[in-house]
């Protein structure tokens, strides 16, 4: 099998991760693979360090002439047999570039918003049910919303994200106690996540002095970039959180955070799995998350985690404060967790699950 992968992103997010993953495994097990990104961003780098072959491509929007005849002109010389698409905008330009060609259009879709959330005359419909032969959901949930949306199930796989623990494992977390003047004393609770309105770190922000009113030593991280880091600084300002609540923006030590953290928070109020949530159960992290998306998923509540109201910021402090006070509780459900990220969210089964429906897509193929 002859696979071309196609990332539009710019920034490092857990899409680009699991395309990595991706492509490292392919690559070692020999599958014929290439990937087209951004010139010069993360993902491109990481790629070609790993040895993967990459064709670095500026791709700017969903119809880029320029863009889709260099793609066309790779899927010419290389003869794919299919080309997956990690990004929406990929999604697009992959069709564009493959029209005419006997190429099998492979879309993985990981986030669970409605494919008409934004919908420009109808023409979301015609993108998502005309323009790719298949989906991989990255969760149950983003399945049922794209079948809700009118896309047949046949044509929709679903394949969990995957995780490394051994990834953050290396970085204790030891330099971040004297960056941030982290007493011994005080509990540190963290959320990873880029700062997007569907995160909800507004509901975060708004249950931190619900819990320092029980606990009074305790520190937040927010850790990532987003559109939306100066309306939550300004509004943990208002709530006079300077030194209780700190927003790193975007870290290449994310790992130490997880370490020397107390506990993983998720507020997102749309989610599509929550690689971040697994990272966090993965170290025997403790975690409160919103009910929401695939979220539920990975935390069972009372089993691997608990889960709250979204959008509830009492709610979620409620979460917050019953694991940290309870470390019997906190405990048993990060033990439990970690066995279920083990069984069933590691990198392996995903390269597997993914690998798998290359194969049933070139079996139908012959059909």
């Amino acid at each position: 099998m002859r696979i071309l992968h196609l990332n539009t992103e710019r920034t490092w997010r857990g899409g680009e991760q699991q395309t990595l993953y991706l492509l490292e495994a392919l690559k070692k097990r020999k599958i014929f693979c290439h990937l087209v990104s951004q010139p010069e961003c993360l993902l491109t780098k990481k790629a070609q360090a790993a040895g993967v072959e990459v064709f670095p491509v500026a791709m700017h929007g969903e119809i880029d002439v320029p863009a889709c005849l260099r793609i066309r002109r790779l899927i010419k010389n290389f003869d794919y047999d299919i080309i997956h698409s990690h990004t929406s905008h990929a999604h697009s330009l992959a069709f564009f570039a493959s029209m005419g060609c006997r190429v099998r259009r492979l879309v993985t879709r990981r986030v669970d918003f409605s494919i008409f959330r934004r919908n420009f005359f109808g023409l979301n419909g015609i993108k998502y049910r005309r323009m790719a032969h298949y989906y991989i959901a990255i969760s149950g949930y983003i399945k049922q919303v794209m079948e809700k949306d009118g896309i047949e199930a046949a044509r929709i796989f679903v394949v969990p994200s995957g995780i490394d623990p051994v990834r953050l494992v290396a970085d204790s977390g030891n330099h971040l106690l004297g960056e941030f003047d982290i007493q011994a004393n005080e509990r540190v609770v963290i959320n990873v996540a880029h700062l997007a309105g569907h995160k909800g770190q507004q509901y975060l922000v708004r249950a931190i002095p619900h819990v320092l009113d029980k606990i009074a030593r305790v520190r937040f991280f927010i850790i990532g970039g987003g559109e939306r880091m100066s309306e939550l600084k300004q509004l943990a300002a208002s709530l006079g959180l300077e030194r209780q609540l700190v927003f790193t923006g975007f870290r290449q030590d994310v790992g130490g955070f997880y370490n020397i953290a107390d506990l993983f928070v998720m507020s997102s109020v749309q989610e599509g799995l929550g690689t971040a949530v697994l990272d966090a159960l993965a170290l025997a992290k403790p975690v409160v998350a919103a009910n929401s998306g695939g979220l539920p998923e990975i935390i069972h509540d009372g089993q691997t985690g608990r889960l709250v109201e979204p959008a509830n910021p009492v709610a979620l402090a409620r979460g917050i404060i019953e694991l940290l006070e309870n470390h019997e509780l906190a405990g048993r459900l990060a033990q439990r967790g970690k066995a279920m990220v083990k069984e069933k969210f590691s990198v392996d089964a995903m390269v597997e699950k993914n690998i798998a429906v290359y194969r049933r897509l070139l079996s139908r193929q012959k059909q």
